[in-house]
């Protein structure tokens, strides 16, 4: 049954006519365009499919769009403001924090949510709050990395 959905979408309102039960993985690469955010597991297990919704990183591959109506979505490609890349994603490009790519936008998303919530957080703080994102391709040191130096740098993860 096809369900009127609004809600935010890297800060712009964003209007749907769809099936409320539809996942948003599946609304936001099919139906918006937005393919950073990738289809891993489908079962909210890996976290490629990680995006921001209200400040909270949410596996999308196991949301229904119905719930985020009225909500903050923010996806990989929402991160970069006027043509330049979040700190973020400066740091996984130069500490070379990922091999295939795949996980990148989910680890990303993860990271973006998590130092907003803890700022200053340790290496320990990281890499458990990152453990339930997985990379397969052995990455994961330089990914901690990055999340590190954006975490005790002056880039800051807002």
């Amino acid at each position: 049954m096809k369900k009127t959905i609004r809600f935010r979408l890297n800060g712009k309102p964003t209007t749907l006519e769809t099936d409320g039960d539809r996942t948003l993985l599946w609304v936001l690469r099919t139906d918006l365009g937005l393919t950073g955010t990738k289809y891993g597991c489908g079962e909210a297990i890996c976290g490629a499919c990680t995006v921001v919704v209200n400040g909270e990183a949410v596996r999308s591959c196991s949301v229904p769009v119905s719930s985020v109506d009225g909500a903050e979505v923010v996806t990989i490609e929402g991160l970069t403001r006027g043509g330049k890349l979040h700190p973020l994603q400066e740091a996984f490009i130069e500490h070379g924090g990922f091999q295939c790519g795949y996980c990148t936008p989910g680890m990303i998303m993860n990271a973006y949510a998590f130092l907003r919530a803890h700022p200053k957080a340790s290496r320990e703080e990281i890499v458990k709050g990152m453990e339930d994102n997985l990379c397969r391709c052995g990455a994961h040191q330089r990914i901690i990395a990055a999340i590190e130096e954006v975490a005790h740098g002056a880039g800051g993860a807002s």
